[in-house]
């Protein structure tokens, strides 16, 4: 079972520590379920502690690097869970449907397997105002090409309601857009190396130059510096919840 973590995820584990912030609102969004199913768990990040947890990841890379005292994994795909119908409170995916290769399936798959509800970290790829898009447009086919739109989960779950997800300025969890106000780390490429993003545009050379350069000179602090005064910021990040009924 090959996937693009298998390649990307060797530092993973460092690069993308769960930030408790956000951690506590997934927590919240699964409310009172005890048995949860982790869909696309990858290292474990934001794994409930307090609660039974049976992860899925497909990349052996991404097991590998489970702690200890994760929860239990299976390698397997979303789009085919290896579980019976409706074994679980509910279901979880943290930044990972944009991976899976039929994400309906997926999605129908959470459901089948889910008594309670289906909470889903995921982004809006309507969205506009990263700055990170300036240096680098690729990623706006990209998001658009890989990240389900919003109504794609009302259409496959039923109701759901959608909550942004507020980035705090200091995230430990280095997705995309996490350093929206810590931009030389981009300019770092062991931190690149911790979004997929970055693994699938090409041409990204011309706007790191850019980006470095607009640093030195002032030019980024001309045009985003109200972003230092900010302690958290919406970035696009939105959670997902549906109640089965």
């Amino acid at each position: 079972m090959s996937t693009l973590y298998d390649t990307i995820g060797v530092d993973y584990s460092n690069l993308r520590k769960p930030d408790p912030r956000i951690a506590g609102l997934i927590e919240r969004a699964l409310g009172d379920a005890s048995k949860v199913l982790n869909v696309g768990a990858g290292a474990g990040s934001y794994e409930p502690v307090d609660r039974e947890i049976t992860a899925i990841e497909p990349s052996i890379e991404m097991i590998r690097q489970r702690p200890n005292h994760a929860a239990p994994v299976v390698q397997g795909t979303a789009e085919a869970l290896p579980f019976a119908d409706d074994i679980f409170d509910a279901a979880m995916a943290v930044l990972t449907v944009h991976h899976w290769s039929d994400q309906a399936r997926g999605l129908a798959e959470m459901r089948r397997v889910s008594r309670k509800r289906i909470v889903i970290l995921t982004y809006d790829p309507a969205f506009r105002d990263a700055w990170q898009m300036d240096y680098w447009p690729q990623l706006v086919s990209l998001d658009v090409a890989q990240m389900p739109p919003m109504e794609f989960y009302a259409r496959s779950l039923g109701k759901t309601a959608i909550t942004p997800v507020p980035v705090p300025h200091d995230c430990s969890d280095g997705f995309l857009y996490a350093y929206w106000r810590r931009p030389s780390a981009y300019l770092d490429a062991r931190i690149r190396n911790g979004s997929s993003s970055f693994w699938r545009i090409e041409g990204i050379e011309e706007g790191l130059q850019r980006l470095e350069s607009d640093l030195r000179n002032g030019k980024w602090d001309e045009r985003y510096g109200a972003l230092h005064d900010k302690e958290t910021c919406d970035m696009g990040y939105r959670l997902v919840t549906a109640e089965i009924t």
